[in-house]
């Protein structure tokens, strides 16, 4: 029996609504989603930094795509590149305070999308509702 209303295509309908509205944002910083994302993963650890390699396993990307991110973030002084003393084949990339300022500022308007997408939500539903996509998301993750 085919279903008359697939999820896949209500999931795909909202991510791409998300997208554009981040885009939009992030186009008056010129900013790349993909870019932000660095910027996050890189906020998200205490040290502020990640070595090239961590970063691609962070963010799924192939390393020429993460070396293309990092050089265009670093000539917008959001972040710098840094060898490692003892090894000069490793090289970190650590976020710079202009990033972390422009991470702070993504993050309120991510907290204004995300009320906005379950404004129309009871609390009984945002918790089943979370607690639904946290489900999916660990079936999709060892899949």
């Amino acid at each position: 029996m085919i279903q008359e209303e697939p999820y896949g295509m209500f999931i795909h309908q909202i991510h791409n609504i998300i997208e554009k509205n981040v885009n939009n944002q992030l186009r008056k910083k010129r900013l790349t989603l993909s870019q932000m994302n660095v910027l996050i993963a890189l906020v998200s650890v205490s040290e502020k930094k990640l070595s090239f390699k961590e970063l691609e396993k962070r963010l799924t990307l192939a390393q020429s795509t993460t070396a293309g991110l990092i050089s265009r973030l670093e000539q917008k002084g959001l972040v710098s590149v840094l060898g490692d003393e003892d090894d000069k084949r490793i090289k970190y990339v650590e976020i710079t305070g202009l990033g972390i300022e422009y991470c702070e500022e993504a993050r309120l308007k991510m907290n204004d999308t995300e009320e906005k997408i379950i404004s129309s939500l009871s609390e009984t539903e945002r918790k089943t509702f979370l607690c639904l996509l946290k489900k999916i998301n660990d079936t999709l993750v060892k899949n």
